[in-house]
């Protein structure tokens, strides 16, 4: 089977489901190029747990957690199947690779999954469960999840983490009208970073990009990122996905990691 890319995905605010921008479309193209993926592994910054915990639902309900955004975005229901079987085998290379994770039987999917699910596969007909993020993890902690997970994406798996690549949220209630300046600056030095392959850069993003502080007062919404990229196989090469800016805040920009080495060898 041939290993699958990894890709990190900014959700957005809710609103994403229904104004699909420039990213919206680039997800659509993405989910048409990619090899169809057996399921989708996803990590999102709206399910945190002490410990890994991995969804077996079969059915995943759409999880609304949110509020204020008007009731069309309550009335979304994304039916994407899960994927037990996988769900399991997640369980036990984690496991493998030191973790104790633990399986949860009725998790459905949050807004960090299937917002931006709705845009590649509009259809629902990839399977999509879902992964903790540990609440405990540092940069390289979420680079050693990402690796842990990794032999799954030789397994059919598409490992997708979903987090935003700026998430200054009291800007983002504020809406002040910046004209995202700094938002374009600090994706730059990301996506740089990417393209040149520097997991070891991407790894110091909080501390040495420009407005890093201010692009992340809080982690959880960059660890994904981390994630993502720990599960390619390295040597990799990475592609932006150049998903513009919303709200004057918040990067839509994604990326895509291709490993041209194989787990297996």
């Amino acid at each position: 089977m041939v290993r699958l890319p990894t890709v990190f995905l900014s959700h957005g605010a809710p609103t994403f489901a229904l104004e699909p921008g420039q990213a919206g479309p680039l997800l659509a193209a993405l989910g048409d190029e990619l090899p169809r993926p057996q399921a989708v592994l996803l990590v999102s910054p709206h399910w945190m747990t002490p410990e890994p915990a991995v969804s077996v639902a079969l059915r995943p309900e759409t999880i609304h957690d949110f509020g204020g955004f008007g009731p069309a975005l309550h009335q979304i229901h994304y039916a994407a199947p899960g994927h037990p079987v996988l769900a399991n085998r997640a369980i036990q290379v984690l496991r493998q690779a030191g973790w104790s994770p633990r399986a949860h039987e009725e998790r459905g999917l949050d807004h960090g999954a299937w917002v931006p699910m709705r845009h590649m596969y509009p259809a629902a007909d990839v399977p999509v469960f879902q992964v903790s993020l540990p609440s405990r993890l540092d940069a390289d902690g979420a680079w050693a999840f990402g690796r842990a997970l990794a032999p799954l994406a030789e397994e059919g798996v598409l490992i997708v983490g979903s987090g935003s690549l700026t998430h200054n949220l009291s800007e983002f209630m504020r809406q002040t009208g910046e004209d995202g300046a700094y938002v374009r600056e600090f994706s730059a030095w990301v996506g740089d970073a990417v393209i040149r392959g520097d997991g070891e850069g991407l790894r110091r993003t909080l501390t040495d990009a420009p407005h890093a502080c201010r692009a992340h007062p809080t982690s959880e919404h960059f660890l994904p990122l981390l994630v993502a990229a720990g599960a390619a196989a390295e040597p990799w090469t990475g592609t932006v996905i150049e998903g513009g800016i919303t709200h004057g805040v918040l990067s839509m920009d994604g990326f895509v990691f291709h490993s041209s080495a194989s787990l297996t060898k």
